[in-house]
């Protein structure tokens, strides 16, 4: 999965494969093909998910948390067997914390189209063989129209909350819409109401640089030894959206024009860049990252609803929509565009210079406006 050869060459994928160690996973398996929104089905889904505390016997205090594009299952906890990186949201999930797992049962599944342990194109069909360019194409609704049926599955008729950040925020709305009478309160994180042009501009040359690499053999590679996968485009993605991820002024503050060394030429932020490409290729997988880009680009909550604020005022959920004021990839102006529109929901902001990625690193600021939004 993630260890590389005695070369140091990344492996073909990154991502969880059947027989490695299943860490704190559970799956949830459909007992039919899920029907997508494109006219087809996707048979033989699988959905992994971690959960943390105990449902309570009136199954009321369930919290669904969902992940960014590069998130999975693992949103808190260490690096351990079947688990390459800890927790992204760890400082917000655990006893005492501002999702208090003694008090609350927190779900997190890894999206549809992922890579740790969810069907995606890493992911064996049924015939045995890697979906690879035979997966399908699969919509925000799809990925939170499995997410129902998980929930189904659990017993849960409605969440105490639901939050998302980024491409996790996607999905939180559209659970809010499509099953409002299912989701108590809602917290979006800068994320949008429809994926922007500038937004799907960023993220074009991310697919193209995978799909340029030599490796990419059309999206059917996962049965490659290591160094036989499209890493080369896969960093090259990285490094595109990881700039889009921190504010420019936290990046001159933090690395202005220094270089890395007397015996590296490189610039100090390329360095930068370079190590996240690295850490990206060894838990990840190139073929989801394009397809969850693209589930990303089409997302658009107004589609097929009248348009955005007819959309909008279907969520009855009480709402914060919390915009950072330093993010360049999903602009504050986006998220307010939410709180405008959504019944009941107030618009909050993150001070801080990281940027998109202020979300999962400011926790203080993330945590009492959690707090706030599960207080009765």
């Amino acid at each position: 999965m993630t260890v590389p050869d005695s070369t140091g060459l990344p492996p073909a994928t990154g991502a969880w494969q059947a027989g490695d160690p299943s860490g704190r996973r559970q799956w949830f398996r459909p007992d039919s093909a899920l029907r997508l929104e494109s006219g087809g089905e996707l048979p033989g889904v699988e959905i992994a998910y971690e959960t943390w505390g105990t449902l309570n016997a009136d199954r009321s205090n369930a919290v669904l948390v969902e992940h960014a594009l590069t998130g999975d299952s693992h949103a808190a906890g260490d690096v351990e067997p079947g688990h390459p990186s800890p927790g992204w949201w760890g400082g917000l999930i655990g006893q005492g914390k501002a999702l208090d797992t003694d008090e609350l049962f927190v779900v997190v599944p890894n999206v549809l189209g992922g890579c740790q342990g969810s069907t995606g194109p890493a992911s064996l069909a049924p015939d045995g063989r890697h979906w690879g360019s035979r997966f399908p194409h699969v919509s925000v609704r799809d990925q939170v129209a499995v997410e129902i049926a998980l929930a189904d599955a659990l017993g849960i008729e409605r969440w105490a909350a639901v939050l998302g950040g980024s491409m996790g925020g996607m999905r939180a709305l559209e659970w809010a819409v499509m099953r409002p009478e299912r989701v108590r309160a809602l917290m979006l994180l800068a994320s949008p109401a429809a994926t922007s042009a500038d937004q799907i501009a960023w993220a074009a040359p991310q697919i193209h640089a995978i799909l340029a690499d030599a490796n990419w053999r059309g999206g059917d590679y996962h049965g490659g030894g290591p160094g036989e996968g499209p890493h080369l485009g896969l960093g090259v993605a990285r490094r595109i959206a990881h700039a889009t991820y921190r504010s420019a002024a936290e990046l001159d503050e933090r690395f202005g024009r220094s270089r890395q060394g007397e015996d590296d030429p490189r610039f100090a932020v390329e360095s930068y860049l370079d190590h996240h490409a690295r850490k990206l290729v060894h838990r990840f997988d190139a073929a989801s990252y394009v397809v969850l880009t693209r589930s990303m680009n089409g997302h658009d909550v107004g589609r097929g609803r009248g348009g955005i604020g007819d959309a909008l005022s279907r969520v009855t959920a009480r709402t914060i929509a919390v915009g950072v004021d330093s993010d360049r990839l999903y602009p504050s102006e986006q998220v307010r565009e939410l709180a405008d529109g959504i019944p009941a929901a107030r618009y909050a902001e993150i001070t801080s210079p990281y940027g998109h990625d202020s979300f999962l690193i400011e926790t203080g600021q993330v945590a009492a406006l959690v707090k706030e939004l599960l207080d009765d």
